[in-house]
């Protein structure tokens, strides 16, 4: 709460908080100052003393203290109380008799009487020091205690509101709200009926409480509903079901609301004696969607919305109907229906009965005329009483109208019944008939229910709200109904379209609403009501807090509450006040004052603090100049006055039933003349029978600067209020409102009004914190203007936007006449209203000034804040902050004016365009900036009669000519000058997406003109809106980006014929990311260059017969698919592979089916065309089959293989798909067949057939193989004789196939395309590297898009692979290894080249041997395939390395000794061995990258291939192996000396050496076994070929350490023992791993070392075949 003192303010701080008091209002009176040591900062006075709140929290009591038991009771200098000292406190609070301190971190403490328990201390009758009091709640399991902000003392009972906005109270009587009867409540309980309610301020009277609550909203919705009365647990809502309609009533009656007391009489409903006067701008209109007050309005389906009617149907007529009909209301309902659900102030029918004949007495005439005329004008309605309650829930009106005809004092609205019925019962059963209600028929009831469904907001400031001032003041109640039937009638017939809110939506602002203060309250009041003081129309007492209806949608702000009245404050600056006005402290005389009235006050009198003591009233209110001003109103206080105040209470009140009047009173506030001088007054205090103000010296202008700031904000406010209640609102009831305008300007008028109100809403909510910030800090800090002036601007630009739309739409004119029907031929209101200081203005210009009067409130903004700025000094943020508000509020001003000028100048230009186009042309938005009417601009080579007339908006270039126009969005326009020699003087050239304009201007100033106009206007349309509030509009760029997104629809014929492409463009075409889309529904999403789809793309085009998509993802160029992609068809195939001109080219796959449809197969392979032609694989699964070889056109033609799931082989010629010609046939078991044929599997011509044993058929045949061949021939059988033996038939496989240096040709050369060559070999090395480069760079951005996809090893693999190693220069051994790393790494990803290639290559690879493609005869075609990659590959790598020795050759090394850099080098390359690390050979180079990969497949054709000859082998092994150690080693005939004798023991102790004996098994050259084993596990030959010789060194050194000596084999003892290592590893497929080796053995390798050790191997190999076991 300190104020926040300014650095030059530190040498006079004693002008701050300056505290005056006085007593009474008579002239003579002059305010005493009271001297503190401090700043005052806040002040609470009781019966007889006071309690003042110090800057630095410290507080001092004034006055008589009889609790004081040290020192003399009564004090007149203040004195510090000293148990705070430890303290710092925030807020103080003082009750009659006591006192309460509310400390910084939410304490409590209270001193002074507790005779009733007020202090919250039990057990003493007096407190004499402050001492702390908890507040402790259990509900929340663990009793925690909660923090208080602020306190409320009465007689005998306290209020705390809790930070979590809840309400306790201790101490005494009913005015605690608590459920109990037992008093006093020595422990603070929480009030249960406001739990769950938002609860901004308390205040306490002598006897009652008051509790400003915020109005339930959206965020209050997860609240649960009450349904029962908390007290008796009966239900608040009934319903009773009739024939043919439900009564909903909520006219429950609790006893326990209300206090009995002896005089029963009490509860009688006061007789209408006193005339019941009201104030005539007390509003009369129930709002129908009301804020259900009680505590079920936390029903969240109820949509507690306390809009005032929407349409506005039910309003004062329809009250007086009620109250006409009172009769028939009354008896139709259960119980009198006051819907207090607490509590209804009629105990039983009878009093309600009373009561109504006694106000029918007084209006008898009228009301029958007028129900006997209700009845006439409204047949439909049946039975009015019944349908009434069943329609609205209609509650009995309080107080009631008199025979003078002045208006209802207070009202009571009626639920909305839609809302109730669809809460309480399921939706079917609201659909009631009967349902309708007095003066307004069923459809539009439902109308305006629909219309309020999703609003949930009770705004307040409701155009539609029925404020009485001006020109509803006339309709006083008698005559209403006579003169106001027929408009009935006419409402009950309106257009749908007249159902419309002019509430903002919830909050004023959506981001307002946590940072304004809320407008939406409820004033509820509970406690001792003798004199009327809890505002409910009646002296009843509550038990319960009760929401006063008749202050719903007030806006109140504030509440204070006197000893016996009660005053509520709103946001536009009035005062309502209620209670006891026996002193006049009403500040009106109007009775009966059991109902909140407006306290009497002179126009432009704005109140905006108040206080009451006990029989008298303060405000402070603003009045012409910005000095604050006091006006009192109540009890004189004489100087005599001071010996009565010291009787006791009891004999005080004997005294006042003595004189009713007692001594001088105020019939109205009177101005207090000594306030001017007290200087800025921030607040008023009033108590007991004193005044206090707190007030500051202006400090260099900056107090008067946040007065005058709050003060032209409220004056603001009422000024929008007005404007709202008395024009706007008038004309939108109007009934030809809709004829006039026609809908578009009924629409924006709709706008327009809504954005004004949330405008005012917004100036309502921001007064009320400037004046809380008055009251509070009057710092610069707690400004919201600074911290959140978005809200206000945006609100503001929104506004005026609206304004301007309608003005260019021909608003204004076109309410002309309604305007002038309604305000008559003198619109003096208008004028006074909108400002408008012309001469004789017209009803349109008045209209557009008042529309535009909000505008020039930014401009006081602007003054004020740059008036506050001055105040401080220049170097402080204080500083910075004020003057860039004020240079925000100023660049919006001029803005807003530039906005308005657009506007005008637009609406004269429609005014003078021809008719036709104008209608198509003229758009809300649309704003004119110029045109060539003038002939300013012509075009280029136009004829001497064609009319070209060019317009420039503000979001189109329009070319307009006789009958026709076209329009050019900006947003795809580019403009740019031509040379002057070009097209000669003063051309322009204008560029959109389909056309290209050539303009002529008519002068250089023309030419330059224009062409800053439309970049101007195209920069704006790409910036969008808001971008110029900033800056001012003055920084305007040269001209706008060439590059820009926008989208656009094409409309001349051709490939893009009315598709819509939106992304990015330049000069015209579309160029970078976009999509595409057709009417039709094909939709292209990805990059574009020059027009054209280039680059990544996705592309879907859907299949009306399918209803399916096609679709594609993949790279286009010029607008076609070209590159690499995949196809997804709707038939259910998918192509993944290259495109050329949109058709599929190069290499690729197509599947078709899955597996379970009809037919799945795949092709694999090369396409010309879209045709398959060239070499591929045809995988046919249904079949069965694969065939591998050539295509053209899409049919097998050339040579090829097939081979079946049934273990047939066919190879030879294929014509148009059919094997036809030479080939050769092989079955499963080897029966041959070469000759010619005819179709598939159907042999046809000359042949032999080779059965398996050898005997052959010579001849000719015919038939389909399988099924019975004919056969005209020879028969052979060779082996009959032993000499022919020789002469066995061996059918030469892979002659009649595709030669593997011709297999995947398309594959090899897209890498090359890739690298840069046309055709292989044929290119710049540097070129290649670049586009590696570049290839990498952009897959890998491809790939960022997508992270997942990419791991983060691969993503440093890819950073390691951009640097373009060394690739020129003589190759070392350093730069051969560093090849070879560079190789495996750009092998190891996609997005290579390189990488790719052999990922492609695999893919094929797989496809042509895996599944039936296994077959053991491919294998030699297998092994050839690696191969010729190998080769292929290194010529790549050669192309990208030039200077890499050929295949076989040398690398040259500069030293001197060989043999120490064979060793040298060995090491590094472990992988290799030593001689090869000198040769270069692709094996060695590329061997290990690829074979891992097609290790699978090829090593299962050698296992097929040697199946035989290993289960021989096998079979033996396991044989062999079932000898023990020493046994075996003697069968194979190793010398004794080579025997193990001894080996290490397995066991721990060291050194020990286990026998070997003859049962030992599995023991001996264990080593050398288990290296051996190893073989399986490499793939290369050369991996292979470390392991056979590392397994040589370990048996080498296993006998080495047996024989203690340097040893060097001969071949005759190291075979027998390698043979039986060979044995003990048991490698299962021993010959497919031999002939592996031996097929892809590096050349260079096989005389060497590893030659030699490889012969033994496969020597031991055959051996073990051959064994014979003896």
């Amino acid at each position: 709460m300190e104020t926040q003192r300014k650095s030059s303010e530190d040498d006079c701080g004693g002008q701050r908080g300056l505290l005056h008091t006085w007593k009474g209002y008579s002239y003579s009176v002059t305010p005493e100052r009271l001297l503190l040591p401090r700043p005052v900062l806040q002040v609470a006075l009781g019966t007889r003393h006071s309690v003042l709140l110090v800057e630095g929290g410290q507080v001092y009591s004034l006055g008589v203290l009889p609790w004081k038991q040290s020192q003399a009771s009564e004090t007149t200098t203040p004195t510090l109380e000293t148990a705070l000292s430890g303290q710092r406190v925030v807020a103080v609070a003082a009750g009659s008799f006591h006192s309460g301190a509310v400390t910084e971190d939410g304490g409590v403490h209270m001193w002074g009487d507790n005779g009733a328990g007020q202090c919250g201390l039990s057990g003493l009758s007096t407190v004499p020091n402050p001492t702390p009091v908890a507040l402790v709640d259990s509900d929340t399991g663990a009793a925690q205690t909660v923090p208080v902000l602020e306190l409320a003392c009465g007689e005998k009972n306290t209020l705390a509101l809790s930070v979590l906005r809840e309400v306790w109270a201790w101490g005494s009587g009913c005015q605690l709200g608590l459920n109990t009867t037992v008093f006093p409540v020595w422990k603070p309980q929480k009030v249960e009926l406001l739990k769950g309610r938002y609860v901004l301020q308390v205040a306490c009277g002598a006897s009652h409480s008051l509790a400003l609550v915020r109005c339930l909203g959206p965020q209050d919705v997860h609240r649960p509903p009450v349904d029962k009365c908390r007290q008796c647990n009966q239900l608040l809502y009934t319903m009773t079901d009739k024939e043919d309609h439900v009564i909903i009533s909520d006219s429950h009656y609790c006893p326990l609301g209300v206090e009995m007391t002896e005089d029963e009489g009490k509860l009688e409903a006061p007789a209408p004696t006193q005339g019941l006067k009201t104030s005539p701008s007390e509003p009369v209109l129930p709002s129908h969607i009301a804020s259900t007050s009680d505590s079920a309005s936390s029903a969240p389906a109820a949509n507690t919305d306390n809009t005032s009617d929407p349409s506005n149907n039910q309003n004062s007529e329809e009250e007086g109907a009620r109250l006409a009909n009172g009769g028939q209301l009354g008896s139709t309902q259960s119980r009198g229906g006051v819907p207090g659900v607490k509590s209804s102030p009629y105990p039983d029918e009878q009093a309600v009965k009373d009561y109504l004949k006694k106000l029918s007495d007084n209006t008898q005439a009228e009301a029958k005329t007028a129900a006997g005329g209700l009845h006439a004008l409204l047949p439909s309605v049946g039975g009015i009483g019944s349908s009434t309650t069943s329609s609205t829930l209609n509650n009995l009106v309080a107080s009631c109208a008199s025979a003078v005809g002045e208006r209802v004092a207070s009202t009571y609205e009626a639920l909305s019944l839609k809302k109730m019925m669809n809460f309480y019962l399921p939706s079917s059963a609201s659909r009631s008939e009967g349902v309708a209600g007095v003066g307004d028929n069923t459809a539009e009831r439902v109308r305006e229910e629909d219309s309020m469904q999703g609003k949930k907001s009770c705004s307040t400031g409701d155009i539609r709200e029925e404020e009485a001032e001006g020109l509803r003041r006339r309709l006083s109640l008698p005559g209403l109904l006579s003169q106001v039937s027929p408009r009935l009638l006419r409402k009950a017939g309106r257009p749908k379209m007249r159902a419309i809110a002019l509430t903002p939506m919830g909050p004023g602002v959506p981001e307002a609403q946590e940072v304004l203060p809320t407008l939406q309250t409820e004033v509820w009041s509970w406690g001792h009501g003798e004199q009327g003081q809890l505002g409910h129309g009646d002296n009843l007492a509550r038990l319960q807090p009760l929401c006063i209806k008749s202050l719903n949608n007030k806006e109140v702000v504030r509440v204070a509450a006197g000893a016996h009245h009660s005053l509520a404050l709103t946001a536009q600056s009035q005062v309502f006040s209620w209670g006891s006005n026996s002193s006049g402290q009403l500040g009106h005389m109007e009775t009966p004052s059991t109902v909140p009235r407006l306290a009497k006050l002179s126009d432009g009198i704005r109140v905006w603090d108040a206080s009451a003591g006990e029989r008298h009233t303060l405000l402070l209110a603003d009045g012409d100049c910005i000095q604050p001003i006091i006006y009192y109103s109540g009890q004189q206080v004489k100087e005599g006055e001071e010996e009565r105040l010291s009787e006791e209470p009891s004999q005080q009140e004997g005294r006042e039933e003595e004189e009713e009047r007692p001594l001088g009173y105020t019939q109205q506030p009177v101005l207090l003349p000594f306030c001017m001088n007290l200087g800025y007054v921030s607040s008023v205090f009033a108590g007991g029978r004193k005044c206090m103000a707190l007030s500051d010296r202006n400090v260099m202008g900056f107090i008067a600067s946040l007065h005058e700031l709050a003060s032209a904000e409220r004056k603001f406010y009422c000024k929008l209020c007005s404007i709202k209640s008395q024009i706007i609102r008038p004309l939108l009831e109007l009934d030809t409102l809709s004829s006039v305008l026609g809908q578009v300007a009924l629409g924006l008028l709709q706008t327009l009004t809504g954005q004004f109100s949330t405008l005012c809403h917004m100036t309502g909510q921001h007064a009320t914190s400037l004046t809380a910030n008055l009251r509070r800090g009057r710092d610069v800090n707690s400004l919201l203007i600074l911290d959140h002036s978005k809200i206000f601007l945006d609100c503001h630009n929104d506004f005026c936007s609206t304004v301007g739309n309608f003005q260019v739409m021909g608003g204004f004119q076109a309410l002309t006449k309604p305007s002038l029907d309604f305000f008559g031929k003198s619109p003096e209101l208008l004028q006074r209203l909108s400002e408008c200081g012309e001469e004789n203005p017209t009803m349109a210009d008045l209209l557009v000034a008042l529309f535009y009067l909000p505008t020039r409130h930014l401009h006081d903004y602007g003054r004020l804040l740059l008036k506050l700025a001055t105040c401080f000094e220049v170097c402080s943020s204080d500083y910075q902050k004020l003057q860039d508000s004020c240079s925000k509020f100023e660049a919006l001003t001029l803005q807003l004016k530039r906005k308005k000028k657009e506007a005008e100048y637009t609406f004269h230009f429609w005014k003078s365009f021809p008719g036709k186009m104008t209608d198509s042309l003229r758009k809300p938005r649309r704003r004119l900036i110029c045109e060539s009417s003038n002939k300013a601009l012509t075009l280029q080579n136009a004829g001497r009669f064609s009319v070209n007339w060019f317009i420039l908006f503000n979001d189109a270039l329009v070319h307009a000519q006789f009958s026709t126009h076209h329009i050019f969005p900006l947003a795809t326009l580019w403009v740019e000058p031509i040379p002057e020699e070009d097209a000669g003087p003063h051309g322009l050239k204008v560029i959109t997406p389909e056309e290209t304009l050539t303009l002529l201007a008519s002068s250089p100033m023309e030419k330059s003109k224009w062409l800053r106009a439309i970049n101007q206007a195209v920069d704006q349309v790409l910036t969008g809106p808001g971008q110029d509030v900033a800056s001012g509009g003055s920084a305007q760029k040269s001209e706008p980006p060439i590059s820009r997104t926008a989208s656009y629809t094409f409309y001349k014929d051709g490939r893009l014929k009315e598709a819509t492409y939106e992304g990015r463009w330049l000069a015209g075409k579309p160029h970078g990311r976009g999509v595409l889309k057709w009417p039709d529904g094909r939709i292209y999403t990805g990059t574009f260059k020059n027009g054209l789809e280039d680059g990544f793309g996705e592309f879907v085009a859907p299949n009306k017969m399918l209803n399916k998509n096609d679709h594609y993802q993949g790279q286009w160029k010029d607008g076609k698919m070209h590159g690499l992609g995949t196809y997804s068809y709707t038939s259910g195939e998918v192509y993944d592979g290259f495109f050329q001109d949109g058709m599929r080219h190069g290499h690729g796959m197509l599947r078709s089916g899955k597996l379970n449809t009809s037919s799945p197969s795949v092709f694999i392979g090369q396409w010309l065309q879209d045709k398959k032609t060239g070499y591929g694989v045809f995988d046919d699964i249904t079949k069965g089959e694969k065939y591998m070889g050539m295509w053209q056109d899409h049919l097998r033609q050339g040579t090829g293989v097939v081979v079946t799931q049934f273990g047939l082989y066919y190879e030879g010629a294929f014509k148009d798909n059919k094997m036809m010609g030479t080939g050769i046939l092989l079955s499963e078991d080897d029966t041959t067949y070469e000759g010619e044929f005819s179709d598939d599997w159907t042999l046809n011509g000359k042949g032999v057939l080779t059965m398996a044993n050898g005997d052959y058929l010579e001849g000719s045949f015919n038939g389909e193989w399988g099924s019975g061949l004919k056969v005209t021939g020879s028969y052979f059988k060779p082996h009959l004789f032993d000499s022919d033996k020789d002469k066995t038939r061996v059918v030469k496989l892979g002659c009649l196939c595709v030669r593997a240096e011709d297999k995947w040709h398309a594959v090899f050369e897209e890498c090359w395309r890739y690298l840069g060559c046309e055709a292989p070999g044929r290119g710049e090395s540097q070129k290649a590297w670049e586009n590696i480069a570049v290839a990498l760079t952009t897959n890998r951005q491809h790939i960022q898009d997508s992270p997942e996809m990419l791991s983060r090893s691969h993503s440093k693999t890819l950073e390691s692979l951009e640097v373009i190693p060394q690739h020129v220069g003589p190759i070392t051994m350093e730069r051969y290894h560093t090849i070879r790393l560079y190789l495996i790494k750009a092998c190891d990803t996609p997005l290579h080249p390189l990488g790719r290639l052999v990922e492609t290559l695999v893919a094929v690879y797989r496809m042509t041997y895996v599944g039936v493609g296994a077959n053991r005869r491919l294998l030699h075609q297998a092994v050839n395939e690696i191969k010729s990659y190998l080769s292929r590959i290194f010529q790549i790598v050669r192309f990208l390395f030039p200077d890499l020795p050929e295949e076989g050759g040398l690398i040259s090394e500069p030293t001197t000794n060989p043999q120490d850099e064979k060793e040298s080098a060995s090491p590094d390359a472990p992988l290799d061995s030593p001689k090869p690390s000198r040769v270069v050979s692709s094996s060695a180079l590329l061997l290990p990258v690829l074979l891992p990969r097609l290790y699978p497949p090829l090593f299962t054709l050698y296992a097929l291939e040697k199946e035989k000859e290993d289960d021989v082998y096998w079979e033996c092994v396991l044989r062999l192996n079932k000898q023990p150690d020493l046994a075996l080693l003697a069968f194979l005939g190793v010398q004794q000396k080579f025997w193990p004798v001894s080996i290490p023991a397995s066991l721990p102790t060291l050194g020990q050496k286990q026998q070997v004996i003859s049962s030992t098994k599995d023991i001996c050259f264990a080593s050398a076994v288990e290296t051996l084993q190893q073989i399986s596990t490499t793939f290369t030959p050369s991996d292979k070929l470390q392991v056979i010789q590392l397994t040589f060194e370990e048996i080498t050194q296993e006998v080495q350490s047996l024989l203690k000596q340097d040893f060097l084999w001969s071949m005759d003892d190291l075979f027998p023992v390698f043979l039986y290592v060979v044995l003990r590893a048991r490698i299962r497929n021993l010959g497919s791993e031999v002939s592996l080796i031996e097929d892809l053995m590096d050349p260079c390798v096989q005389h060497g070392e590893h030659g030699i050790m490889f012969t033994t191997l496969k020597a031991c190999y055959y051996q073990i075949q051959h064994e014979k076991i003896t």
